[in-house]
């Protein structure tokens, strides 16, 4: 039998990530951000809320400096009429047109419209995004380096179902250089918790390495919540260097 996780705990290391999906009862949303770094720069970061913002947020400026800030450092999910949330700056614009439409894939397809993959060569990372827009109304993106150079822009609308989520992350799994992306659309997760803190436990959980393997974890951030249009979120975030990890 599957583990709940296992798309997830399979892979050494994933990068950024963002599950959506609907806790057991049915009746919360559900949107997950995890952060994985190999550089001393990607390490230290932290999530944090600012009013209704999830923030990456330097935990050591001098470490952050040694990397570009234009990608370490951005709004990471913003719940606002709605919940957008990514791996990069484009998250403000995918809050921004979430009043716009309650299409949740033609939402993302205009907020990355403008967005190419990240100027990190080799690894050119995707960018990864997502929305929920209203109950049982989501979606998912990612824009990767094509073979040509180009920017590749897919979409993919999803169905929240009680205890089930959609996971895209940034890489395939493996560690090695250069990091292949993350290919094909949006794997399966089981959602087994009933609150943002044992949900955001569980993904920290499944991102620990294995025996002899490198610690890459930096933080995970869940959301839950009963009533979008309310903006009624419960909020959980993990943030490794708060920690002692054994």
């Amino acid at each position: 039998m599957s583990q709940p996780l296992e798309s997830l705990s399979s892979k050494e290391y994933p990068g950024r990530l963002i599950i959506l999906g609907r806790d057991p009862s049915g009746e919360n949303e559900v949107a997950i951000y995890a952060i994985t770094g190999r550089s001393p720069s990607s390490q230290a970061r932290k999530l944090e809320r600012e009013g209704d913002t999830i923030w990456a947020k330097p935990l050591d400026q001098e470490l952050i400096n040694q990397g570009n800030r234009n990608l370490l450092l951005y709004p990471a999910i913003c719940l606002s009429q709605g919940i957008a949330v990514s791996n990069g700056q484009q998250t403000a614009d995918i809050k921004a047109f979430l009043g716009q439409s309650q299409n949740p894939a033609e939402v993302l397809t205009s907020a990355l419209g403008r967005w190419d993959y990240e100027p990190d060569s080799p690894n050119f990372t995707p960018r990864i995004s997502g929305c929920i827009i209203s109950q049982r109304k989501a979606a998912l993106g990612i824009v990767r380096r094509a073979a040509d150079g180009s920017s590749e822009r897919s979409v993919f609308e999803i169905r929240l179902r009680a205890s089930w989520g959609k996971m895209i992350a940034t890489y395939k799994g493996e560690d090695k250089d250069p990091l292949p992306s993350f290919r094909g659309g949006p794997l399966d997760v089981r959602i087994e918790k009933n609150n943002p803190r044992d949900m955001a436990e569980a993904v920290f959980k499944a991102l620990e390495p294995k025996p002899d393997k490198k610690e890459y974890r930096v933080s995970v951030a869940c959301v839950f919540s009963e009533n979008l249009s309310n903006d009624e979120y419960e909020i959980f975030i993990i943030n490794k260097h708060e920690r002692t990890i054994k």
